[in-house]
């Protein structure tokens, strides 16, 4: 997994990659009462606002790692905001996107590096 400093996670599944948000982010957010996804079909570019995730505490947006298309979301969230606190780095991804520039991955924190970062 890769890590960005908005506190995303990053994970390469064959030629996709799978994006949700630490555990760390999560216990920030608070109780996560709603989840905006995006289109599937959505060509994006690193830094556009993909997700909104809305808690009892604020509201956040996802943002794109990196250049790609928006090729699946994660319906159960729509269903079950809860998720993103119960298993942030597992069920509760939020899309998958198919990446324009794998190298573009190579910018990221690897799990060490995130743990330093959070301190």
């Amino acid at each position: 997994m890769k890590f960005t400093e908005e506190h995303e996670w990053l994970r390469v599944e064959g030629d996709l990659v799978v994006v949700g948000i630490t555990e760390h982010a999560s216990e920030q957010l608070g109780d996560v009462v709603f989840v905006e996804l995006p289109e599937t079909e959505t060509k994006v570019a690193t830094g556009d606002e993909v997700c909104v995730i809305e808690s009892v505490k604020a509201a956040s947006d996802i943002l794109a790692p990196v250049d790609g298309e928006i090729v699946e979301v994660n319906e159960a969230l729509s269903d079950n905001p809860g998720l993103v606190n119960e298993d942030p780095l597992g069920g509760a991804w939020f899309f998958k996107m198919k990446v324009e520039d794998m190298e573009q991955l190579d910018a990221f924190m690897d799990e060490d590096a995130y743990k330093e970062f959070i301190g």
